[in-house]
């Protein structure tokens, strides 16, 4: 991609990190999705503020587990998401973090809060897929691997449509290309990969599989706090078709959500439109040709509506 100080002081610029062909059905190179919007009212906001700032939000994600929310606010969650067409994916709500053991609270176990921890708790995870399906939600955020090969079964199956999406979560994000391909082989249907990734990284994660890639161009700070919206040019010409996730550093955490931290998610979510329209400015400048998906692209996991 070549950027306008290249122009201007004709500094060198390396063109050996190989672009991607891949592309989303639509023949779109990426997307763009706002995560932590963690209820209906969440999910108001950020349509709010995407028509005040002219971008298209194609997928919406929430943390804090479907398990949270009441069939009113799922039925509720899948309406928003079905009339705007924007995919809604929900975090499966049992994870270690939440359980009675200690270890995912320790320094050590932490990195594996986001697993089912014994039978019983993986019986709640499928079981929260399920209610929430019922609801007329279509797609799931994925932290662990058992989860994703029981779901995968029961699609093929036929005990959850096929239409269902399975997204890896960042909890679960793969560090190199062979972690990614067997996740890719459980039947993961889109991943997270690491934010920190260089360019020569994620093109060697999209050299081993088609599947879209979840990037954070801008992350919590427990996720180290990246801020690369500036790059999306050069990120969506190599890890195409890729999902431009847009966090937010120096924010509250809201995991899990309630009333009593909904003021800061709305703002949180305002603010996370806001960097995306900027990243977009920056694509609009580097004089890219990427296209994005409209609403109700194809392959989207766009929810139905409740009976």
């Amino acid at each position: 991609m070549p950027t306008l100080v290249n122009q201007t002081y004709r500094l060198p610029y390396r063109h050996d990190v190989p672009p991607s062909g891949g592309r989303f059905p639509d023949g779109a190179s990426f997307r763009i999705e706002i995560p932590s919007v963690e209820g209906p009212s969440v999910f108001e906001a950020a349509l709010s503020a995407a028509a005040t700032y002219g971008v298209v939000v194609n997928r919406v994600s929430q943390g804090s587990g479907a398990m949270l929310l009441t069939t009113a606010e799922l039925r509720d969650m899948a309406a928003l998401g079905a009339e705007n067409g924007v995919e809604v994916s929900l975090f499966v709500g049992p994870r270690e973090s939440f359980d009675v053991g200690a270890n995912a609270r320790t320094p050590e176990g932490a990195g594996r809060g986001g697993q089912l921890r014994g039978v019983r708790q993986l019986m709640y995870g499928v079981e929260d897929v399920v209610r929430a399906v019922d609801a007329g939600i279509r797609s799931f955020l994925i932290a662990d691997i058992g989860l994703l090969a029981a779901l995968r079964d029961l699609q093929r199956s036929g005990d959850i449509p096929d239409e269902c999406v399975w997204k890896v979560s960042v909890s679960l994000a793969p560090s190199n290309p062979a972690a990614l391909r067997v996740l890719a082989d459980l039947g993961a249907s889109t991943v997270n990969v690491p934010s920190d990734l260089t360019y020569a990284d994620l093109a060697d994660m999209r050299a081993v599989t088609d599947l879209p890639l979840d990037l954070y161009l801008e992350s919590s700070d427990a996720l180290g706090g990246v801020v690369r919206g500036h790059e999306i040019a050069d990120l969506v010409a190599i890890g195409a078709p890729l999902y431009a996730k847009f966090g937010l550093r120096n924010a509250k955490d809201v995991y899990p959500c309630g009333e009593q931290l909904l003021d800061d998610a709305v703002r949180n979510v305002r603010a996370k439109v806001h960097r995306a329209a900027v990243a977009l400015e920056w694509l609009a400048r580097s004089g890219s040709e990427a296209l994005q998906s409209k609403p109700h692209a194809a392959g989207l996991g766009i929810p139905r509506r409740a009976a």
